[in-house]
């Protein structure tokens, strides 16, 4: 099973379109809900000229995760940004209900590591996760992530606040 990313450009704002409505209430779950205003073609394509104004300015990365028949099967992006004495970022993804659990984050996780260490020159990734959600912290430590710590309530989330387990990975831990 192949996958390939690659940065979002307006080409793929249909299907982004698509993917996120087919998976709102399975990202709703456990990510903060969008105002139903994001789920148009308009604001998406306004999502993705933020995301390239963004991406010029060195800022965040955002990569579509794609299969071998070449679907959008999830989303994973380098974002916060620091250069500097840090040259570091945050790690995000997340893929559809319907190819949850087959390792395409796995795989999308190591191709976007060896692009944020070898393409955008950066030094440590950091990554969190939900405590409750094992199969990301998975996906992390197959990656090499090390465990840092978990910081109590620390996302609010649907209504609540929610600890967070954090890692991270530096590029010297594989010789990247």
């Amino acid at each position: 099973m192949g996958v390939t990313i690659h940065q979002i450009s307006m080409q793929d704002a249909k299907e982004i379109l698509e993917f996120e409505i087919n998976n709102r209430e399975f990202f709703e779950a456990s990510l903060p809900a969008r105002n139903e205003s994001f789920f148009t073609l308009y604001n998406i394509k306004k999502s993705i000229e933020e995301a390239e104004r963004d991406a010029e300015k060195d800022l965040c990365y955002m990569y579509i995760i794609r299969n071998d028949e070449g679907e959008i099967v999830g989303r994973i992006n380098l974002f916060s940004i620091i250069r500097g004495i840090f040259k570091k970022s945050e790690l995000g993804y997340r893929v559809g209900e319907r190819h949850n659990g087959q390792g395409y984050a796995t795989r999308a996780v190591a191709l976007a590591v060896k692009e944020a260490f070898q393409y955008h020159g950066l030094h440590r990734i950091e990554a969190s996760t939900d405590p409750g959600n094992r199969g990301s912290q998975i996906v992390l430590i197959k990656n090499g992530f090390q465990f840092v710590g978990r910081a109590q309530q620390y996302i609010y989330v649907n209504g609540k606040w929610h600890d967070s387990i954090h890692f991270e990975r530096l590029k010297f831990d594989e010789g990247i």
